[in-house]
């Protein structure tokens, strides 16, 4: 997974709990210091802190800048309807995710180990605390999937009670996971059945 894709990983933080419901990775503290360490790796240069009650609320007010500006991404097609019905208007989207990104101001640096080819890399201008480097970073992370090829790739799952989004990988690609296919197409054997019976009773 490259870098970018940690802003759809953070949106689907919200996703299908099993059951006709909604589950929320970052519903507390400890879920979100779960997530972070999950993936160290892509948050380069922003160090592990403590997932605090502010974290948690700043992480979150990213979340929903990020779901609302790829609702606006995948327009015409529908949103996701984890909270379809409460995005937040995109100019306040707009203004959470380049806020959060501006916390931390970045200067390139060049690496060049003796046995590898140069590497620019950003990294923080001074000494940040460490929770606003990992909220830029995610913010950063979203600016750049969204300015990526890969937002025209991006679909919201249309399986029943599904409220993912997801980057369409194959041409076929329906829904984001393989069981939401499958509850997709019982939903629409069903329905098929539904409509069959009642055409059946009119007559």
């Amino acid at each position: 997974m490259t870098a970018p894709r940690l802003a759809l990983e953070l949106a689907v933080t919200l996703r299908h709990d099993g059951h006709g419901g909604v589950a929320d990775d970052l519903s507390d503290t400890a879920g979100l210091a779960a997530w972070l360490r999950e993936r160290t790796a892509l948050l380069d240069g922003a160090p592990q802190t403590t997932a605090d009650a502010a974290l948690l609320a700043a992480v979150r007010e990213l979340r929903a800048a990020t779901r609302a500006l790829f609702a606006r991404a995948v327009h015409p097609r529908p949103a996701s309807r984890a909270d379809a019905h409460r995005l937040l208007p995109e100019d306040e989207a707009l203004r959470r995710l380049n806020t959060a990104a501006a916390l931390v101001p970045t200067v390139p640096r060049l690496d060049w180990a003796p046995d590898a080819p140069p590497r620019a890399r950003s990294r923080p201008a001074g000494d940040p605390p460490a929770a606003d480097r990992l909220t830029a970073a995610l913010a950063r992370a979203v600016i750049a999937f969204l300015d990526g090829p890969e937002r025209g790739l991006l679909r919201a799952c249309a399986a029943p009670r599904c409220v993912r989004y997801f980057v369409k990988d194959h041409p076929r690609q329906e829904w984001c996971t393989p069981s939401c296919g499958n509850r997709a197409r019982v939903a629409r054997h069903h329905e098929r059945r539904k409509e069959g019976h009642g055409g059946t009773d009119e007559r």
